[in-house]
């Protein structure tokens, strides 16, 4: 069965999308540019807001997660998979990463793409200040 959780944010104008191997949704009212990872600002949940159902379904090394991040009318969707030591214990913000790295932050490890393979024209509507969601869907 899968579980789904929403999380809604804005743009920002140093939205740059570069980084290789993350990509990041934040709380965080402000963005700095080296903040090359980060897609979306003012977040309007954090992981420990994630119900129990979806993060204890997240801790399986089998389950898949993907996320699907929509911007102006364009969606990515970006794959990865669970990990036994995920805790979505971060008030602040989610990462999605390539590598197997897990902190309280992490929500996806082995992710097959970062925010650096995310189509120009979403960079764009975001480097603009688009609203973005994104799902994030367990199975």
């Amino acid at each position: 069965m899968s579980r789904m959780e929403f999380v809604r944010a804005v743009g920002h104008e140093h939205v740059s999308a570069d980084h290789e191997s993350t990509f990041e949704l934040t709380t965080d009212d402000y963005l700095t540019p080296a903040g090359d990872c980060i897609l979306g600002i003012e977040a309007d949940r954090s992981p420990a807001d994630f119900s129990a159902s979806f993060v204890e379904a997240c801790r399986d090394a089998d389950a898949a997660i993907t996320a699907t991040i929509e911007v102006a009318d364009r969606t990515v969707t970006i794959t990865g998979r669970g990990d036994p030591e995920l805790t979505f214990e971060n008030d602040r913000s989610m990462v999605g990463r390539t590598s197997t790295y897990v902190d309280d932050r992490t929500i996806m490890v082995e992710a097959d793409a970062a925010a650096a393979d995310i189509d120009d024209d979403i960079v764009d509507a975001l480097a603009d200040g688009g609203s973005v969601t994104m799902e994030l869907r367990v199975e």
